[in-house]
């Protein structure tokens, strides 16, 4: 009888509510949450999704990102393995692969003054690292939290890793993907704030078609250029541009569909739970973390605020030709933000239609986000 009670003790426990703390409780509530936003209210819910059920795993199960020395048997958990992935920057950059075969770069092309836009939703990336070094953080890290402003989740780990900040890099994933997912909340009140209903209701003028030469030669000419001046943001940008080749080129279908279908599928699987796993009550729950969600917050904002404004200067110096809104879509959620532009404005005039213009400003702000991010690491010597 002895044996028996002692057995079912040993295995009560072993259950995980006599190992959980009550931060555990907490994070797996916030899990909870961000199930509900992904499957109820459909926010990204290829990010948000594997995201919050690899914090959910974590906190009940926080060996699954145990690390091969911290094991006695030397095998690590599952998802540390798919986070040494994030750390060598493979995944980021065969997430830009995917990215690159998704994306039509034809309203850019068409309209090169998007590049403009795309830069100044960047102004955010500076508020935050100037923040960030306000708040204590180094430079090295603050520029790491900083890349957040571009809503761009692959970058911001990508620099990270690059500029040996693995210590904030599950918190700075988290905050990148999450503001990604939650750009239809944080983007609306700011664009409505900044611009007039007549400014919204500015009918654009439709793009010109663009040549398949030219679509073709997009790629390669980006490539060259970006590349020769800041090579360290090959890996990223050389990717993306990649990627689009192999859609634009026409000679490659299967290449293309294997990119932007299963691989991406693939990789967004994890690199989502493996990002979730980072944050674990003990990892997540301290000050560091909650400053570097602030100023997630912060330079997201502050990059919306910079495509709207450059969006309005640009209004007045075309005499009215020009939508603001589309100066939102300048953050790297592709294409979420190009999406909240054709809402905001359709809510003003169910006859309007941003979309392809926001898109422009949109896959801008991609190669404007590697764009800062390889100088950043220019500028450390990386």
């Amino acid at each position: 009888m002895d044996y028996i009670l002692d057995t079912l003790g040993g295995l009560v426990h072993q259950t995980a509510f006599f190992n959980l703390t009550w931060g555990n409780y907490l994070m797996i509530l916030v899990a909870c949450g961000f199930l509900y936003l992904a499957i109820a209210k459909e926010y990204e819910p290829l990010l948000l999704l594997p995201i919050s059920f690899g914090m959910l795993l974590v906190n009940i199960y926080p060996d699954i990102m145990l690390t091969i020395e911290e094991s006695e048997n030397g095998i690590g958990g599952l998802l540390h393995y798919f986070y040494l992935l994030d750390e060598w920057s493979i995944l980021p950059s065969l997430i830009f692969l995917g990215v690159g075969a998704l994306t039509d770069f034809g309203p850019l092309i068409a309209n090169p003054k998007s590049f403009l836009l795309g830069a100044a939703a960047q102004f955010g990336i500076f508020v935050a690292y100037f923040g960030a070094i306000f708040l204590g953080f180094d430079s090295k890290a603050a520029a790491a939290i900083s890349i957040i402003g571009g809503a761009d989740g692959p970058t911001s780990i990508f620099l990270a890793g690059k500029l040996g900040q693995t210590q904030i890099l599950g918190p700075i994933a988290v905050a990148a993907y999450s503001y990604m997912s939650l750009v239809p909340i944080i983007q609306p009140p700011i664009m409505k704030l900044l611009t007039t209903e007549e400014e919204r209701k500015i009918k654009m003028e439709q793009l010109r078609p663009v040549s398949k030469l030219e679509k073709i030669l997009f790629p390669i000419i980006v490539t060259i250029v970006i590349c020769l001046l800041l090579p360290t943001t090959a890996p990223l940008v050389g990717m993306l541009m990649l990627g689009n080749l192999f859609k634009e080129s026409g000679v490659v279908r299967q290449l293309t569909e294997t990119a932007s279908n299963a691989l991406m599928y693939i990789v967004v699987i994890i690199l989502g739970t493996s990002v979730g796993a980072t944050t674990s009550a003990e990892a997540f729950l301290n000050w560091d973390t909650l400053k570097i969600v602030g100023l997630g917050l912060v330079a997201f904002a502050f990059g919306t605020f910079g495509g709207v404004i450059l969006g309005k200067i640009m209004c007045k110096a075309t005499g009215g030709k020009v939508n603001p809104l589309i100066g939102s879509a300048g953050v790297s959620a592709v294409p979420m933000a190009a999406r909240v532009s054709q809402k905001v404005g359709a809510e003003a005039d169910p006859t309007n239609f941003l979309l392809m213009h926001a898109m422009g400003p949109n896959v801008a702000g991609v190669i404007g986000t590697a764009v800062v991010a390889g100088t950043f690491m220019a500028i450390f010597g990386v």
